[in-house]
């Protein structure tokens, strides 16, 4: 068996990366953010990247730290949401943006893992995100063409993996995550618990080992919540 456990996130991504790549990042707001790898991307320097993700961070927190230090010239994405340096890098013209309905970018990596080039889907016909892209009747509806998208790198994070890289994830950290390890050129994972081979139940692997090139175990794990929502606590009469 191939030994794809490294001992640390800086040796996991040692050798990938280089300026003017594409990497997918995972996770779905704060959920599924490769923590640990993110900073080793942001210590390596390298500029100008093309970042695949469902957002880019909170303030201080995930790609923030990319955009913080300039290193990402143009973000693929869904949510810009509460991201006040995303929004001034944008509107200054300083980062270039190419915003995707969210079902629509799930489907473009799915398909990028698939080896599906393009697709057609009804989302955004008729809006700004079907401009200067083909369109095709079928059944009498208008739909609009999209194509894949995939990446020189992917940096995901699991909830478990056994040596053979077989994934699995928990709960909201399975948005993105799973797709993306199928369409980057190289798939780097980090995971909270590396377990024994024969451990994981077959039929509960959600990312089979063949997708997954490098494992490191998770140095970071502050699963940060973006927006904490609370009710008063009910007071016993």
């Amino acid at each position: 068996m191939v030994d794809k456990i490294y001992p640390s996130p800086s040796a996991a991504l040692d050798g990938l990366l280089f300026d003017g790549m594409t990497i997918m990042s995972g996770g779905f707001g704060l959920s599924g953010n490769p923590e640990s790898l993110i900073p080793e991307v942001r210590q390596a320097g390298v500029k100008d990247l093309t970042v695949i993700s469902n957002n880019a961070g909170a303030d201080g927190f995930g790609l923030w730290m990319l955009l913080e230090s300039r290193q990402i010239r143009k973000m693929v994405s869904s949510y810009v949401g509460d991201n006040k340096l995303f929004e001034q890098q944008f509107l200054s013209g300083e980062l270039e943006l190419e915003l995707n309905p969210q079902g629509t970018l799930a489907e473009r990596i799915r398909a990028g893992g698939a080896g599906i080039p393009a697709f057609y889907t009804k989302t955004g016909v008729g809006t700004v995100v079907a401009e200067g892209k083909p369109t095709e009747l079928f059944d009498g509806e208008e739909y609009v063409r999209e194509t894949w998208l995939r990446a020189d790198l992917a940096i995901i994070k699991a909830w478990q993996a056994d040596p053979a890289g077989n994934l699995v994830f928990r709960r909201t950290a399975r948005n993105f995550n799973p797709n993306m390890a199928t369409a980057g050129r190289v798939t780097v994972v980090e995971v909270e618990e590396i377990v024994p081979a024969g451990a994981l139940d077959p039929d509960g692997v959600h990312t089979p080992g063949v997708y997954v090139d490098r494992i490191v175990r998770s140095t970071i794990n502050e699963k940060r919540i973006e927006k904490l929502t609370t009710r008063p606590k009910e007071v016993a009469s």
